[in-house]
């Protein structure tokens, strides 16, 4: 069909008819259209060949195409404007289509329809009010104004098809909508994934840290604790053995040695280093630098000097 906008509505009678040329139950041989009888031809006394449109009955629509002439008499008086073919007269009415008879079941030969003109044909016959095939009278009466919910350009129409296209816009914009909340949950995700590798290598970061602390520690205090002990002995040997200064102070330059290393390792807070300015204390050189030998000649000069480079 060329165009679901009729161009012509009416109400009619119609019959029905199975010109196949077989010659059974009336027929009048092969349809004057040259098409072969099928589903959907219809037959009429003056439309032209080749116009389509549709008819509905009792809800039921079935598409047609005039590719026939008739009825003939039954015409007459405005009686029977149209021939239904066999097969769609049956469904229309719920009736069985009998193809050795070329009947319908029912014994119901004519049922009243709306027509709708959709497409006027090219062929013979004239456009407009049927007629019969006499022409000897127009059937105005079979001609109605088109009802509005037929117009494909009527308000409801119109409103109907606003309606599709909003739910359809609906419809695009949750498929928007539900895509752009995938790829903020997927960008969540990788952001969390992320912020766990970051934790991850910084923990990572922290234990290294934390063992290299440890080590130095150890090291350093090894060192000091060394240089602790050998003083230690050193006080010891001049608490017991006063007279032996001259080989004690041979053993004490190790241990000095030792001390000032571990002195030298260790780091000075800045308000340790402003005490030591304020109070005039010098470093642990000073002190080597300025022994007093002759006082190791006794125990308290050991004591002494083992105090003062334990306070460096």
């Amino acid at each position: 069909m060329t165009s679901e906008n009729p161009v012509q509505y009416g109400k009619v009678k119609a019959s029905y008819f199975w010109d196949d040329g077989s010659g059974i139950n009336g027929d009048t041989g092969l349809p004057a259209s040259g098409e072969p009888m099928q589903k959907g031809l219809f037959a009429s006394p003056s439309w032209p060949l080749g116009t389509e449109g549709y008819i509905v009955y009792n809800g039921k629509r079935a598409d047609f195409f005039i590719g026939d002439r008739g009825p003939g008499n039954p015409a007459e008086n405005c009686n029977v404007l149209l021939d239904i073919d066999g097969k769609t007269f049956a469904e229309l009415t719920g009736e069985s289509w009998n193809t050795n008879s070329l009947t319908v079941s029912g014994g119901n030969g004519h049922i009243d329809v709306e027509y709708y003109i959709t497409s006027w044909g090219s062929g013979r016959g004239e456009p407009g009010a049927p007629k019969p095939m006499s022409g000897s009278t127009t059937c105005n009466s079979a001609v109605s104004p088109i009802p509005e919910h037929a117009k494909k350009d009527s308000k409801a129409e119109k409103e109907k098809k606003k309606r599709e296209e909003e739910k359809k816009k609906a419809e695009e914009a949750k498929k928007k909508a539900e895509a752009e909340k995938k790829k903020a949950e997927e960008a969540k995700k990788k952001q969390a994934e992320e912020k766990q590798q970051a934790e991850l290598a910084q923990n990572k970061a922290d234990k290294v840290d934390q063992k290299s602390g440890n080590g130095e520690e150890s090291h350093t205090g090894f060192e000091t604790g060394t240089a602790t002990n050998d003083l230690s002995g050193i006080s010891l040997a001049g608490n017991e053995l006063p007279m032996a200064a001259g080989v004690l102070t041979l053993a004490l330059l190790p241990a000095l040695a030792v001390a000032v290393l571990a002195k030298r390792n260790r780091p000075q807070p800045k308000h340790a280093l402003a005490e030591a300015g304020e109070n005039g204390s010098g470093s642990t050189w000073d002190t080597v630098r300025n022994i007093d030998w002759q006082s190791l000649k006794s125990a308290d000069g050991w004591r002494n000097l083992v105090s003062e480079l334990r306070r460096k």
